[in-house]
């Protein structure tokens, strides 16, 4: 999984020009990627390291304000333009594979305590927003590696 993650003082997401979910106050606004063998670890790891990351004012996490997380659903995060001029997406875990992902992530935000906002999966979004700071920080799972029992989990994760 791959997350642009900023720091905003408002931010929301429309579609069809009626706006879906919105941020009101300070929080963080995410641009989610899903790529394939993406799992339940790269979600519990990610929605964790989003939450606790100290990059609110005064070093501070979301976690620590309470501040609410606006949640967008962006395939193109995985997208590859090295060659050419026009990116290939197959990095990009299909839909039907990345929607579930993508609430999963949500839910493990809820879990532990963060007031969720959502886009909608799959449509075509406008996607407004206050960068404070600016402060934008790209996180990614780390590479998954095999347990002994054969199923993966992202290096470095405790779980």
């Amino acid at each position: 999984m791959r997350a642009v993650v900023q720091r905003v003082l408002e931010a929301s997401v429309s579609v069809d020009g009626k706006v879906v979910d919105a941020l009101d106050g300070p929080g963080l606004l995410v641009l989610l990627g899903v790529t394939h063998g993406d799992g339940a670890a790269e979600v519990r790891w990610l929605a964790r390291k989003v939450w606790e990351l100290r990059i609110m004012r005064d070093e501070r996490s979301a976690a620590d304000l309470g501040a609410g997380v606006l949640v967008v659903s962006q395939f193109t995060l995985y997208g590859d333009a090295r060659k050419g001029r026009r990116p290939t997406w197959v990095a990009a875990a299909p839909g039907e594979v990345a929607a579930p992902m993508v609430e999963a992530f949500c839910r493990e935000l809820e879990a532990v305590g963060a007031r969720v906002g959502r886009g909608r999966f799959g449509a075509d979004m406008q996607v407004s927003s206050v960068n404070d700071g600016p402060v934008t920080v790209i996180l990614e799972t780390p590479t998954a590696r095999p347990r002994p029992d054969g199923t993966h989990r992202p290096e470095g994760a405790s779980t």
